[in-house]
């Protein structure tokens, strides 16, 4: 009968001991090598400055003229023709448009009538007083009727002298019926047609008055917190920008557009090329009075916390860290920062789509100071 047989358990643990001795130096290597650093990105930072700024303000605009005047019948009437169209340029004694005079040469006819028939009564008292009175100095005739004679003829006198009144009143209605400007200028718009009937005193038609004109500008009230350190404007026409001239702020609204947020500024033109005329379009330039300020390209800005930031470079550690600042104003291709940096300090202007705050940055390029 075969006895049971037994394995011994020191060679099974010299085994493992072994192994462990094996492992040891290649986890003593793995220790020994350094922690992976995060990858270094590239950029082109800028030394930072502050400097006096002087930025341009830019407008659009149009030319328009400095008086307007509404132009409207002085009597009531049917339109029975109109001699003018929008854009004619007109003088002051030109006929524009004409009423039906019917009624009033009506009214004037019986003027004229009634002063006729009031120079006759006039004729014929004056021819009585001179016979009573010729007849007084004779005594042929009594001092009560040669006073009626003279009172007769001061009274047709004065009728005569009402109707010559009348007639003139009749003959002035009469002459409402063709309508004139008043003055030299361009028909802006007009606001009646032919067998329309209107109102005395009712505006038909809109003139540009001849003379100085304005540029009129839609500024954003922000913008006139700060004025301008002149008021003098630089205009050039959009269209031929050769074709400039120099204007003063005449006129500044005191209310706001509720619709645009805007102000209107007019702009008095010291001279008008003729290429510049009414509804033209024009640009604007106004300078702001100096200020300190730090310049940047636009490729430096970069949203933080809901507002406008840069990348700011701390040398000593070469990392980098997002900063909040405040913008002056925004030019065409560079920013001026009013506030959050300091001349001296160096500020990330190229390559900050990837960064993150404490970053290890190396700088590819330096760029000088705008």
């Amino acid at each position: 009968m075969l006895g049971s047989i037994s394995i011994p358990s020191r060679p099974l643990a010299g085994a493992v001991a072994l192994l462990a001795v094996l492992a040891a130096p290649a986890l003593a290597a793995d220790a020994a090598k350094p922690e992976a650093k995060p990858a270094t990105a590239q950029v082109r930072t800028m030394v930072v400055e502050r400097g006096a700024i002087a930025n341009d303000l830019v407008f659009t605009g149009d030319i328009q003229a400095q008086s307007q005047v509404n132009v409207a019948f002085r009597t009531n009437g049917k339109i029975a023709s109109r001699l003018v169209e929008v854009g004619d340029h007109v003088r002051a004694d030109q006929v524009l448009a004409r009423l039906d005079p019917q009624e009033q040469r009506a009214n004037l006819n019986n003027a004229e009538a009634a002063l006729t028939s009031a120079e006759a009564l006039l004729t014929q008292a004056k021819v009585t007083f001179k016979r009573q009175e010729s007849l007084l100095s004779s005594g042929f005739t009594t001092r009560p009727t040669y006073d009626d004679a003279e009172q007769q003829l001061r009274t047709t006198q004065a009728s005569v002298d009402s109707a010559r009144a009348a007639l003139g009143t009749a003959r002035e209605q009469f002459s409402y019926t063709e309508l004139r400007a008043g003055v030299d200028g361009i028909v802006l718009s007009r606001s009646f047609e032919v067998g329309q009937v209107v109102q005395s005193g009712q505006a038909v038609l809109v003139l540009a008055q001849d003379g100085p004109r304005d540029a009129v500008f839609n500024v954003f009230e922000a913008l006139l917190a700060a004025p301008p350190d002149s008021r003098d404007v630089d205009v050039v026409l959009q269209a031929d920008p050769k074709v400039r001239t120099v204007g003063s702020v005449r006129e500044i609204s005191p209310s706001v557009d509720p619709a645009s947020g805007t102000v209107r500024v007019k702009v008095g033109l010291a001279r008008t090329p003729p290429a510049m005329g009414l509804g033209a379009v024009v640009i604007g330039t106004g300078k702001f009075r100096l200020r300190t300020a730090v310049t940047l390209p636009w490729s430096a800005l970069y949203r933080w916390e809901n507002g406008p930031a840069v990348w700011v470079r701390d040398p000593a550690t070469g990392t980098v860290a997002p900063r909040s600042v405040t913008i002056d104003h925004y030019g065409t291709n560079t920013i001026a920062v009013a506030k959050g940096l300091e001349a001296g300090e160096e500020v990330v202007v190229a390559g900050i789509q990837l960064l993150r705050p404490g970053q290890g940055v190396a700088v590819a390029k330096r760029e000088a100071a705008q």
